[in-house]
C-alpha cells in the first residue's frame, strides 16, 4: 500500500512540477550566523539566588479571621441573612 502510495505521489509531482525559472536548481545560500556569547538571561533572572531561611512563607489563599468573616457576611447577604459587620466604610449600618 504504501509503495502504490509512493508511486502516485512521484508521479503526482513530476506532472505538477514547477517549469521555468520558477524552479530553484541550488539552494540559496544562507546568511553567515552572527557569533553570540550564548544564551542571555531572561528578565526575572536574579544575580544571587533568593535564601530561604531568611523569607518567611507565604500562603495567599489562606484567610485571616477578619477576612473570613467578612466573607461570610457578605455570602449570607447574598440569601437575605444580615449577620455582617454593623460598619461597613466606617458608617454605621442600621440594625
Amino acid at each position: 500500500m504504501t509503495s502504490l502510495a509512493t508511486r502516485t505521489t512521484a508521479r503526482l509531482r513530476s506532472l505538477f512540477a514547477p517549469r521555468g525559472r520558477h524552479r530553484a536548481l541550488c539552494p540559496s545560500p544562507t546568511p553567515p550566523q552572527a557569533a553570540s556569547s550564548g544564551p542571555r538571561p531572561g528578565p526575572y533572572a536574579t544575580d544571587a539566588p533568593i535564601d530561604g531561611r531568611a523569607t518567611t512563607l507565604v500562603r495567599p489563599y489562606l484567610l485571616t479571621p477578619e477576612q473570613r468573616s467578612r466573607r461570610r457576611a457578605l455570602w449570607l447577604a447574598t440569601y437575605g441573612i444580615d449577620v455582617g459587620p454593623r460598619r461597613i466604610h466606617g458608617m454605621e449600618v442600621a440594625r
